[in-house]
């Protein structure tokens, strides 16, 4: 848009921002799609931004779709959302069944759950088969008034419009700097106008304003186009200007008073239209002819038009401006709002949920009829996966009983859903609310666990402990056996992520005994496992081969794969936590998915196939930082952290590390932490810093360190032997060495075993080592391709430099196959200079193309690869049909081939190796 364009649209000193809608429309009608949010004070002209993003969209031939947000609408499910795809619902049809049900299941049309992932999928796809017709524009205005489950969605689209000839506009109050921040989508800030532009604009609509108030307008206008418009008519000729007043009520007065002098019936259709912006006008008009006793029609509508306080945009009405709308809504009297919303909510017997809200705010104190409709629809939004609608009602619910003892049972409930969306915010107000001296146990448990999500503290605090294990015993005695166990496993995961010693969890498996489990139920394995690893790791370990699961029971599933996980069976962990990471996928929990990918990382690294851990790894991050899980971001980047550094990429390694160790989020987690500090060590080691590499991971392994984990730490030996031996600083192991070994004999972890028999083999003396190098080796490898390579290389090397030149190339070789094959390039590198030294020359391995792939060019290329379809993949990956063609199109050269059918080939030629 030019600026001769932009003046003849009254957009004076815009020109900038202009700009840079042009170049979005532009970038859209490329496929090159993109978001952004517009902030600004009221009246700063964020509606006539977007409106000539609108215009210029219409004339560049781009489609244009429109939401508004309105207040009334805010605790309707998916309210925003329906209005936006209105125009388009009739293409349903073209989505998967899978995207139709969750779709209609969020719309109230079907009985289907309506996670929020898969329901942005059906938008996402929606849109982009609309826009594949013609570049499309979206508007939201006042998405700060949107329901919360809409701004969800347009987020989850926007960050996914890369490669879609879609732009994305949304407006939002500069007052509500919480809504939509931090979101990763782009923001253009409105200010004010400088001083010409200020003086056109005034110039334009005031050209007749004596020089005195026109200095009066332009001071207190302070450069808001609104002001600058609608000061002028405030002031009559001659007259003196009324005393100053903050601008905003200096507009509303103004709206006010225009309002005050509409007839009777156009300021009673007004006053509705203020209280319910969404209603349909036939309910509108009934509603205020039940306010005034007399008929009215539509006609009724026009002197509001004139007075410019209503308008008719796309076939609907709207306010001209929201401050019409809160001035209209702050001019009427108390007990005529509450007439109000009563005439709506007699008009919207059919709309449950909206009758509800007006019911509500026509209370003057407790109804329990109300607060139990309120209750009701906060139950429907539950159903439709609209947590934050839910959390709203049931807050509102609980503000209009009068029992004491219901008042925080619903605040509870609206607490713990507040929790599964991370609000910690939101939560933590909710609980203030709570009283519990009428209470039960069971208010009580769930009040505890709300707070550990929420408010975790020290994650070492014993006191903590002890408070969830006596909550646990009141909520089992009072017959709430799943409370008690999630307390329990609340405790028992607290024991493990803080590495506390084994007497602290002696209390949670003597609770978990009380709850009458059975010996193989998952959660208890897992809670048993957790609090006291040394205790009952054994005898979880000895019975998880044996176990034949319910793998459909993907919590279950978790819970076997996270007891696996802790106690180094990493074998079966993986496999038991593959079938849980496609559960949730499947079933669109992406929280617990982003979860279940970061645990999983921390082991699957050294079960080979590397690129597939690295892809797994960045998703559970996005995943984490998506649903505002952000401990789960910093985990995953830990366990990136030791892959990198296996990798050979010491510096990225160290990078990553350094950052985990510097969050907040893992204050006293030592799980976290240790994977750090491992990552450090492997990366000194790896850019040939022994000593410092000895220095780094001795913390590992000192229980006064907030690195030390029981545990975990026991995974780096193989790492400190490498360090010690290329320092020649041997004897600042063995003590280590020695705890190991006895940790060991009463601890069968394959983790562990493997780990010791390697620093065993290598820090041998040289009497031994033939004997220790042959235990190690007699080990079931199989599955473990980084402990094969590793020990093959440090049993060739041995054997080379005991002159055993001929023996000593065979596992030198291996030891350089399986490096290549994991893409190890700084251990293949010493595998070649040690087979050099044995007399026998080795190229290096050519780099693959294929490991320039991005982490989804990956994904998408292993699921196409096994036969999945684009719409299928984009389902797995939370992604669009069109992105996963345009993934293919751009690795396809990167693997050197040109279709689909040498995928798998190609694949296979990747650095990986079986696990």
């Amino acid at each position: 848009m030019t600026e001769v364009d932009a003046r003849r649209h009254g957009m004076h000193g815009r020109d900038d921002e202009l700009a840079i809608i042009t170049q979005l429309l532009a970038e859209a009608r490329n496929r090159r799609g993109a978001a952004l949010v517009v902030r600004g004070h009221p009246g700063i002209g964020k509606t006539m931004l977007l409106t000539a993003a609108q215009r210029a969209a219409s004339e560049a031939e781009m489609a244009v779709l429109v939401m508004n947000g309105v207040e009334a609408e805010s605790a309707l499910p998916f309210a925003g959302l329906h209005q936006l795809l209105a125009p388009l619902l009739g293409n349903m049809h073209t989505l998967t069944p899978r995207l139709q049900r969750t779709l209609r299941g969020a719309f109230g049309q079907e009985d289907a759950p309506a996670d929020l992932f898969t329901v942005g999928l059906a938008v996402l796809e929606l849109l982009g088969d609309r826009a594949a017709r013609t570049p499309l524009l979206i508007v939201a205005e006042d998405a700060h008034w949107l329901d919360p489950e809409t701004l969800n969605v347009l987020v989850f689209v926007a960050r996914r419009l890369t490669v879609e000839p879609i732009a994305a506009l949304m407006a939002v109050r500069a007052q509500h700097a919480g809504v939509l921040a931090g979101t990763g989508l782009g923001q253009l800030s409105l200010a004010e106008l400088d001083d010409g532009a200020a003086q056109r604009l005034l110039t334009e609509h005031a050209p007749g304003l004596a020089p005195r108030l026109r200095e009066r307008v332009l001071a207190e206008a302070a450069g808001n186009p609104l002001a600058l418009v609608e000061l002028p008519r405030l002031l009559s000729p001659g007259a003196e200007p009324p005393e100053l007043l903050p601008l905003n009520e200096r507009l509303e007065s103004a709206f006010a008073d225009r309002y005050a002098q509409l007839p009777e019936a156009t300021r009673a259709l007004v006053a509705a239209f203020s209280a319910d912006a969404g209603c349909p006008l036939p309910r509108l008009l009934a509603a205020a002819q039940t306010l005034t006793g007399t008929p009215i029609a539509a006609e009724v509508i026009q002197p509001a038009i004139d007075a410019g306080l209503l308008q008719v945009q796309g076939r609907r009405l709207r306010f001209r401006h929201p401050l019409v709308r809160s001035a209209v809504y702050a001019a009427v009297h108390d007990i005529a709002r509450m007439a109000i919303h009563t005439a709506l909510a007699e008009q919207l017997a059919d709309e449950p949920d909206r009758r509800a809200w007006h019911r509500s705010a026509a209370a003057l104190g407790p109804d329990e009829q109300v607060s139990g409709e309120l209750e009701a629809a906060a139950a429907r939004a539950l159903e439709r996966g609209a947590l934050g609608v839910a959390v709203t009602g049931l807050d509102r619910a609980a503000d209009l009983t009068g029992s004491p003892v219901r008042r925080s049972s619903l605040l509870l409930r609206a607490a713990e859903l507040a929790s599964q969306l991370h609000d910690r915010q939101l939560v933590v107000q909710l609980l203030t609310k709570v009283d519990l001296d009428g209470g039960g146990p069971a208010d009580r448990a769930r009040l505890a666990l709300v707070r550990d999500i929420v408010e975790p503290g020290d994650v070492g605090d014993t006191g903590r402990l002890d408070l969830l294990c006596d909550l646990a015993l009141e909520a089992q005695a009072e017959g709430h056996p799943d409370l008690a166990a999630m307390l329990c496993w609340r405790a028992a995961s607290r024991c493990w992520w803080a590495g506390l010693p084994s007497e602290a969890g002696a209390r949670i498996t003597g609770v978990l005994g009380k709850l009458g489990f059975a010996a193989d139920e998952p959660a208890a394995l897992a809670i048993a496992a957790y609090a006291q690893p040394d205790v009952h790791g054994p005898d979880v370990l000895r019975q998880l081969p044996s176990l034949i699961p319910d793998r459909s029971d993907i919590d279950a599933m978790r819970f076997l794969g996270g007891a696996a996980l802790i106690l180094g069976d990493f074998v079966t962990a993986s496999s038991f936590m593959a079938t849980a990471a496609a559960g949730y996928r499947a079933q669109g929990r992406a929280a617990l998915l982003a979860r279940t990918l970061s645990s999983s990382g921390f082991i699957r690294l050294w079960l080979g196939r590397w690129p597939a851990v690295r892809a797994d790894l960045a998703e559970a991050g996005a995943l984490a930082e998506e649903t505002g899980d952000h401990f789960w971001t910093v985990a995953a980047r830990a366990a990136g952290a030791l892959l990198e550094a296996m990798y050979g990429n010491h510096e990225t390694a160290s990078r990553l590390a350094d950052s985990v160790l510097s969050s907040p989020l893992v204050v006293g987690v030592r799980f976290v932490a240790e994977a750090a500090q491992h990552a450090r060590g492997l990366a000194a080691n790896a850019a040939g810093r022994h000593d410092e590499a000895v220095d780094l991971l001795l913390r590992v392994f000192d229980p006064q360190d907030d690195c030390f984990h029981p545990d975990m730490s026991g995974w780096a030996l193989p790492d400190l032997a490498d360090a010690a031996v290329r320092s020649g600083r041997h004897g600042e192991v063995r003590e280590i060495l020695t705890r190991a070994r006895e940790r060991a004999a009463r601890f069968p972890s394959p983790m562990l075993h493997r780990c010791l028999a390697y620093a065993e083999a290598l820090l041998a003396a040289e009497q031994d080592a033939a004997q220790a190098y042959a235990k190690a080796l007699a080990m079931d490898l199989t599955a473990w391709p980084v402990h094969r390579a590793r020990l093959h290389l440090a049993h060739g090397s041995w054997l080379r430099r005991n002159r055993r030149i001929l023996e000593s190339r065979a596992p030198l070789r291996a030891a350089r196959d399986g490096f290549d094959s994991l893409g190890a390039a700084v251990w293949a590198r010493l595998a070649r200079e040690e087979l050099r030294a044995a007399g026998e020359e080795s190229a290096g391995r050519a780099a693959s193309s294929g490991e320039q792939l991005t982490s989804q060019e990956l994904q998408t290329a292993m699921l196409a690869a096994a036969g999945l379809t684009n719409r299928e993949i984009a389902q797995r990956l939370f992604i669009s049909h069109r992105t996963v063609s345009s993934h293919l199109y751009r690795l396809f050269p990167k693997l050197g081939i040109s279709g689909r059918a040498q995928l798998r080939a190609a694949l296979e030629a990747l650095p990986q190796s079986t696990d």
